[in-house]
């Protein structure tokens, strides 16, 4: 394992293979960072085209503002729309607050296809 950046904030691949990947965030999940782990996330999934599960783990995120939740939204809306499971590991006690005071936790951890709030 490498020790993260000295700023604390940062979204690394730290494992895969032929159908799974595994991103590591740290720090915050904000307006700063956001834009950096979609674009990871991104890079990922079109470098892995037989992709099933991507799984961020999220146990040194510290906070996670609007536009961290809004991206967080997006990669689940961009890999269920791929047939990706979107996987929020070891989610820390104030992301699964702010997902379950905002609704976005059954969506955002459901496999695809079986989003618990789609309408229709």
């Amino acid at each position: 394992m490498t020790a993260p950046p000295s700023d604390d904030r940062s979204a690394t691949i730290a494992t895969q293979d032929r159908h799974t990947a595994h991103l590591h965030l740290s720090g915050d999940l904000d307006h700063t960072t956001a834009d950096e782990l979609l674009a990871l996330a991104v890079r990922q999934i079109a470098a892995q085209p037989g992709l099933r599960d991507l799984h961020l783990n999220c146990a040194q995120v510290r906070a996670c503002d609007p536009m961290g939740l809004s991206v967080l939204l997006a990669l689940h809306r961009r890999t269920s729309a791929a047939g990706i499971h979107l996987h929020l590991d070891d989610r820390p006690p104030a992301l699964d607050r702010l997902l379950t005071v905002t609704g976005t936790l059954g969506p955002l951890t459901s496999p695809p296809g079986r989003s618990s709030s789609t309408t229709g």
